[in-house]
């Protein structure tokens, strides 16, 4: 049904401390092993995973995958409220991009309620903690 699609999440700056920082805010979970979780629940779905704190990294994985990936989740981070690059580089490529955050950014700080990559996605999921990324492989699922 969904052989050979294969999915990328990508993670920006400081999702690397997920489990660690604030987890008040982002959950006690460390992302790596959230990951294994959701290769197991989605076996038919070749899922892959990065995370960069470097702004350059994140457009040249997008560059590399976006034109040959049956879909990309986005968490990026703190760069969804101030690259425009980022935003570029998602409208520049082929592949469906959904955003994800972890936190309500609608609920924090008023310079988190605006997303400037969020608008060269499909959709945007924030808000549901880590659950996020399992509804944006549904949604990608749908789309495809």
């Amino acid at each position: 049904m969904f052989e050979g699609m294969k999915i990328q999440i990508i993670n920006g700056p400081n999702l690397n401390l997920l489990g660690l920082r604030e987890p008040e805010v982002y959950g006690k979970e460390r992302f790596e092993d959230y990951f294994d979780k959701l290769k197991k629940e989605y076996p038919h779905v070749e899922l892959m995973y990065f995370q960069s704190n470097v702004e350059g990294e994140l457009i040249n994985k997008l560059h590399e995958i976006g034109f040959s990936f049956s879909g990309i989740i986005l968490n990026a981070g703190g760069y969804t409220h101030t690259s425009v690059a980022i935003a570029d580089a998602i409208s520049g490529i082929k592949s469906p991009v959904i955003e994800v955050h972890i936190s309500n950014i609608y609920a924090r700080e008023e310079y988190r309620h605006v997303s400037l990559t969020g608008k060269n996605c499909k959709g945007v999921l924030t808000g549901f903690g880590m659950d996020g990324y399992r509804l944006a492989i549904e949604a990608l699922l749908k789309l495809v």
